[in-house]
Parts: C-alpha cells; structure tokens; sequence
C-alpha cells in the first residue's frame, strides 16, 4: 500500500443536497409550488411518476438528519434553500415558517460544528414566476436579487458562504432545449435568454448579498462546466468542441469574470438569436466580484462535429446543431455516464489557468450504482468507494499541478429524488427506504468519515 496523500490543512469537507430532492412537505407551512412540483405532476415527465412530494421527509426529520451528519463527522453541509417556502409567489411578503425551517436548519448545524454553505437555487423557481415567463424574461433576475437580499439579511450572519445558483446549464438548457427537465421547454432561442437572465440573476444578487452580508463572509456561484474532449484531431471536431466550450462553460465563466460574452459564442449563434436581451449595464452587474467558484463534475463528454454516423449513435449536444456527444467506453455509473477521474484533473487545472486568483470549491462530485442492501442490513458499495477513492485522487493530483482547490462536497449526503429519473438512481452515502424513511449508513458513508478524520486520501 502507498503512503497517504494529503490535502492541504483547512481543505473543507462536506456532503451536498439539495431541497427539491430531499424536503418533501410541499404544501405544508405555506410552501408555495415550484415548476418541479408542477414538471415531476406531468405525466411521463419522471421514471414511474415519480415526484417530490415526499422524498426524503427531510422536512420532518432534520434534527435527525443533522445528529447523523454529525456522527459521520461531516465538517460542512451544503444545502439549498427552496425560493417557494420562503416567498410562495417568488416575491412579495415573506413566509414566516419556510423561513424559520432555515433559520433551524442553520442552528443545528453550528450546534454540531458543521459549517453551513447555502444554494440560493437548485432549480425550484416559485410557479407564479414561471407563469410570468420564468427564466426567460429579465424580471426573474429582479425578484431573484430581492429574495437573495432576503435570505442575506436573515441567515447571512451564520452562513460563512452563500452559493447564489446551481448548475444555470442545467436550469437553462435541460430547462428549456432539450425539455427533460423543468419547466420543460423545447427552444434553443429561449435557453440563451435564460442563460443571459440566470447571469444577471447571479450578478445581482451578488451584489444585493454585498450590502447586507458580513464583511468576511463569501459569495460564491456553482457551475458544472463541460470537460469536453474532441474524438479526433480532425479541424471540424476540434471546431465542434470550442463550440460546446463556448456555450457550456466561457458562455458563463466569460460574463462573470470578465464582463463580457466571447465573441466566438456570439457569432455561432447568431442564427439562434441576436442576444437582444442583453441590456446596458447588464454584463457590469453580472461580473460583480466574486470570492468562490464551486464546480460540479461528473463525466467528461467526447465532442464531434455532426455526421450521418455519429448523429445515429451519439446525441445531438442541447441548445445546438452544430456537435454531437459520442458515447465513451466504461465503466459506467447507473446512470450511464464513464467514469473517468481524469477529466476532473483537466478541468480544475484548466480553471486555475484561466483564473488564477480565484479560489475553488468541488461542490458536487459522486455516482449512482445499484446499491442493495446485504443480508447483514449493510450497504456493501464498493464501486461507490472505488469512485471517490478516483475522483478524490484526481483532486490531489490538480493541487500537485497547481490548482488552488479549497474543500470538496460529496454528492448526495443521502439517496433522494434524482429530478427525470426519480426514485430509480441512488446517489447517497446514505440508503432511503422510501417505504419506511429509514436511514442505512453505507459503506462508503464509513470510509469518507475516515478519510475525512485523517484529511488524507490512503494508497
């Protein structure tokens, strides 16, 4: 066996959810819906229908949920706090109780000494803006700042670090091109406008959180950009993925850290939409400064121009016709996607290249497998182990190469709704008999609390 390899002192070690997934109590204490309440009660828009009505109960099991968080050790915890229990309608007064649920969520946290870091946004936009046009109008980005400033003022003493947004990629393209996520769209012109309003939505806030924060505390937004490959040297597949680049990483990373949109993005879409939305003054308030970049990974994508061949066995890339992603060789996640360490490696020495005074958080990083529960009633998921075990190596080896890599959150603290796919994949370090509500710690819940204690990763 190898020596053990060390992360630097401080390194933050965590475990993620988000509110959607886990909650449940959806109508309870004033709760108002949210479009993945009104996407997961559309037939055939999730596997068997599932929705989240339920989930996890975490609603009425965090105190219980929190104790286990601090019998596995976990010395941070990043949640998501649902827009639609604090303000039902996405703006006017605020809902005492969704609120106050937060304000105890935090508490119980530091009564544990675990460090709280909270998600604005994971997706769960109030219906009654979406009715108003949702993502794809600029008003969204208004009421975003206001409940932002809200939510600020309230938790921002005891939150060392507030996430304005989670994964805009997600919310804007699976959102509104490719339809299979919420609300559903199925309109490449409608996606970059609400990639233009998410920016300006995290923009805003920023700079709303600034005026009621406390001064050492941290702003930071959370991205799952594309570590994409190209399949071949050839001069068109190599276009192809500084195509998928431009729209699924600098079409973010460019505005806010450089107030602008690359002008290589602007002229391939320019038969997609004119990016009329963007008004003056938009870009300086989307590049408010910013103290933390988290960054989601789980596969890299395989890019290529579009063919006969390729179009028949690889997938359209959303918002786009001009690059198809490949399928890769395994193995594979439950999910389907490679799993592959590396590319986790590449993309945080690419950022630290690109942005070398910003310092990053892995706010998502895991994998669902078909985890089962043994005779013994233990979880037995050595493939998860395994895929961490890579992943957490790949991050040491991006700090050897440079990368200044601050903590890493493991995704999902527990089993939960997994958006489309439902109930049907398992994330978790912890198993959820849906049924019963039961918490199995699993095994490879045992093995990160160990790494975690020594902040060491073992050969």
């Amino acid at each position: 066996m190898t020596s053990p390899r060390s992360f630097p002192a401080g390194f933050v070690w965590g475990a993620a959810t988000a509110a959607y997934q886990i909650e449940g109590a959806v109508s309870e204490d004033g709760r108002g819906p949210s479009i993945w309440d009104t996407f997961s009660h559309t037939p055939g828009k999730t596997v068997h229908g599932d929705t989240g009505d339920v989930a996890c109960d975490h609603y009425h099991r965090v105190r219980s949920d929190v104790a286990l968080m601090s019998e596995l050790g976990l010395p941070s915890y990043r949640f998501s706090i649902a827009w639609p229990r604090v303000l039902p309608t996405g703006g006017g007064p605020v809902n005492q109780p969704g609120l106050d649920f937060y304000s105890q969520l935090v508490d119980m946290l530091l009564e544990h000494d675990i460090e709280p870091l909270a998600t604005l946004y994971h997706w769960d936009l109030p219906q009654p803006l979406q009715d108003a046009g949702g993502w794809t109008v600029r008003d969204t980005a208004l009421r975003f700042a206001e409940y932002a400033e809200l939510v600020g003022r309230a938790l921002g003493d005891r939150i060392p670090t507030l996430t304005t947004l989670n994964e805009p990629w997600c919310s804007a393209y699976l959102g509104h091109a490719t339809g299979v996520h919420a609300p559903g769209g199925t309109d490449a012109a409608a996606a970059y406008a609400a990639v233009h309003h998410l920016n300006l939505a995290h923009g805003l806030a920023a700079s709303a959180l600034r005026t009621v924060l406390p001064g050492g505390a941290r702003i930071s937004l959370t991205l799952n950009l594309v570590q994409a490959r190209p399949a071949s040297s050839s001069a068109e597949d190599v276009d192809a993925t500084r195509h998928v680049d431009g729209i699924s990483n600098r079409i973010f990373l460019d505005p806010v850290f450089h107030g602008s949109y690359p002008a290589d993005v602007l002229d391939d879409l320019g038969d997609v939409t004119d990016f009329g939305f963007v008004q003056d003054g938009d870009l300086a308030a989307i590049s408010a400064p910013l103290d933390v970049l988290g960054v989601n990974y789980y596969s890299p994508r395989v890019i290529a121009a579009p063919s006969d061949d390729n179009l028949a066995s690889g997938q359209p890339f959303p918002a786009t016709s001009r690059a198809v992603a490949l399928p890769q060789p395994g193995p594979y996640t439950a999910m389907g996607w490679p799993i592959d360490p590396a590319g986790l490696t590449e993309l945080l020495v690419r950022l630290s290249r690109d942005l070398p005074d910003v310092p990053l958080m892995i706010t998502e990083n895991g994998a669902a497998f078909e985890d089962a529960v043994s005779a013994d009633g233990a979880v037995h998921d050595d493939d998860r182990i395994a895929y961490l075990r890579g992943h957490l190596g790949a991050t040491l080896d991006a700090i050897a190469q440079g990368a200044d890599v601050r903590g890493y959150y493991a995704w999902s603290l527990m089993d939960n709704f997994e958006w489309a796919e439902g109930y049907a994949k398992r994330f978790g370090l912890v198993r959820v008999d849906y049924d019963t509500q039961q918490r199995i710690v699993k095994d490879s819940a045992r093995w990160y609390s160990r790494v975690i204690a020594a902040n060491a990763l073992s050969g």
